[in-house]
């Protein structure tokens, strides 16, 4: 019997399925559902000291539609909570009061500012989170704080404050990296050897989805302008997925045994599946509940467990990772295709040394006749 069940750095959760931070993470009520519909864990919206400097607009979403009229591409220009600290610190120790069945995630992000990283690590601790997940990822507003993608594109900045935030904490920390970077294997790698115990991938793709061409203004508009936002939904999937791989790979070359949390365009079992089988420990959906609601997971569950039943797979690390071993170089590509394609030739071209009728053995060739025979 196969089972969803999983231990990822201490955190016990009944199945690998995250809340990602975001809207479906706003606010205790949200979070409380999100734990009822069956999350494993639930990642709160960024949260940071001063939320006095978060001003969100509106209209602030933007979509792209297949023909068919599926939403495939999502574009957010929306900042992280600014709802006061003080709130969420209540809203974080009502939700563990309450006991719920997963894990409780606190997503943080501040400013290049050592103390203020430690009093918000500190404060979130003690109203009982389970773990954080450090934001170096967003990519869009604040950046002339240094906040976001802004702090997660320079590696050493990203070393030094997950070292701070190691040292503020036993608690399980992932940084979250952000994919508007040629190789993300040099961030992944600064904040494992800063002390980060995990990594999340990837956080939104920065964009410009599309430009009206009746009033010729690109969406979302406000006030008649827009900024690049962050791009989600399942468009991004493939380049997750690559993302993931190279984290993946990198972490277990370098640092076996951190963990790693995979996001990007997961909309069923399956493509949590896909993660799983690039070395994800969990996956994260966030867009995705925008789109279907928090009773999604339902089916997710259902779908990834049918696949494990269908290859025999136990537990998810039976299968984590699996998918690695068949990642190469694209010489190594020319070279198996060259090896097999001569093989054949040569198959092709050679008499055939097993004897078909009574008739065709010889003395000579007596021992090679039988040899033949016995290999099928």
């Amino acid at each position: 019997m196969s089972t969803l069940a999983t231990t990822v750095d201490g955190l016990k959760l009944p199945n690998p399925f995250i809340i990602g931070s975001g809207p479906p993470g706003t606010n205790l009520s949200v979070n409380n559902r999100a734990f009822r519909e069956g999350r494993g864990a639930v990642i709160a919206k960024t949260v940071s000291l001063d939320a006095s400097k978060v001003v969100n607009v509106s209209p602030r979403y933007a979509k792209l539609l297949a023909t068919s009229g599926e939403v495939i591409g999502w574009e957010n220009i929306e900042l992280i909570s600014d709802r006061p600290f003080k709130i969420w610190e209540d809203e974080f120790k009502r939700c563990k009061d309450a006991q719920p069945p997963g894990a409780l995630i606190a997503s943080v992000m501040e400013e290049y500012n050592k103390d203020a990283w430690i009093e918000l690590i500190q404060r979130c601790e003690a109203v009982g989170v389970d773990a954080f997940e450090l934001n170096f990822s967003c990519p869009h507003g604040l950046p002339e704080r240094k906040m976001g993608a802004a702090m997660g594109q320079d590696p050493d900045i990203l070393e030094e404050v997950c070292g701070w935030v190691a040292s503020a904490t036993k608690l399980p920390v992932w940084a979250k990296m952000t994919p508007n970077i040629t190789h993300i294997e040099e961030p992944g790698r600064a904040a494992l050897r800063g002390g980060a115990t995990g990594l999340s991938a990837i956080n939104t793709i920065r964009s410009v989805t599309s430009v009206n061409l009746d009033t010729l203004r690109p969406d979302p508009c406000v006030e008649g302008y827009t900024t690049p936002g962050g791009y989600s939904s399942k468009a991004v999937k493939p380049i997750a997925l690559r993302m993931v791989m190279e984290l993946a790979t990198m972490t277990r070359n370098e640092f076996p045994g951190r963990s790693l949390s995979g996001l990007g365009g997961i909309e069923s079992g399956e493509d949590a599946a896909q993660f799983i089988l690039l070395g994800a420990d969990t996956v994260q959906v966030c867009t995705g509940v925008m789109k279907f609601g928090y009773e999604c997971v339902k089916p997710m569950q259902d779908q990834l467990l049918a696949f494990m039943e269908k290859h025999k797979f136990a537990t998810l690390a039976d299968f984590k990772g699996k998918s690695l071993d068949y990642f190469t170089t694209h010489a190594d590509l020319v070279r198996r295709q060259t090896e097999r394609k001569a093989a054949q030739k040569a198959a092709a071209a050679a008499p055939s040394k097993a004897v078909k009728s009574d008739a065709e053995w010889t003395g000579d060739d007596f021992i090679k006749q039988s040899d033949a025979l016995s290999k099928g």
